[in-house]
């Protein structure tokens, strides 16, 4: 399946892609940008990502990629 890799400095913390993850493997992290925002982290710890890259095509900023495993 897939697997997304996020660019915390381009993230810019509108957190959408939180909301369209099917699986819900987005979530707001504790990390900070440059900019002092919160980024989001990809949590797959479960194996559940589907590989659509809702998130990826959902994100404003093009701070998502996927990639493959």
């Amino acid at each position: 399946m897939g697997q997304i890799v996020i660019d915390p400095n381009k993230c810019k913390a509108c957190y959408l892609c939180v909301n369209e993850c099917p699986k819900g493997l987005i979530k707001v992290g504790e990390k900070l940008n440059i900019s002092g925002e919160r980024v989001v982290e990809f949590d797959d710890s479960s194996g559940k990502c589907i590989g659509c890259a809702m998130c990826a095509v959902r994100c404003p900023d093009l701070a998502i990629t996927e990639v493959y495993r």
